[in-house]
């Protein structure tokens, strides 16, 4: 119990990550071609275009990874107060938010990509206070 208590902060960052890259993951999966076919308009004109399949099937598998990650992080403070696993989360959540920034501004979607920000701050802080 005091893994937990002294480290809500961490615990709170992971249970937003693990929400937000899970279900985003999950839905990609559950949902392709809706998530092709949207972001195939979204890209077209642009050089991403043809890659449209291939870009969300990297991102949904760095998603399902990150929330993966997540779970673990959490599972590891609880146990032995063990960060190692949390960091790498908030890494790699980080990392998936840049490659969505990359795709909105190139889509020019600069609201989506202004919306991106607040999770990326979320996470950033969690490499912070986890390194």
């Amino acid at each position: 119990m005091e893994n937990i208590s002294s480290n809500f902060t961490e615990l709170l960052i992971l249970i937003f990550i693990l929400i937000t890259f899970l279900q985003s993951g999950v839905d990609k999966a559950s949902d392709w071609n809706g998530n092709t076919g949207w972001l195939k308009d979204h890209f077209s004109g642009t050089f991403l275009s043809g890659m449209v399949p291939l870009m969300v099937a990297i991102i949904m598998i760095i998603e399902i990874i990150t929330g993966i990650l997540a779970i673990i992080g959490i599972w590891q403070i609880i146990g032995d107060n063990d960060l190692s696993m949390a960091l790498y989360a908030c890494i790699l959540a980080c990392v998936t938010l840049l490659m969505l920034l990359f795709g909105q501004r190139v889509a020019k979607d600069y609201a989506g990509a202004f919306t991106l920000t607040g999770y990326f701050i979320v996470c950033m802080f969690g490499v912070y206070i986890m390194s």
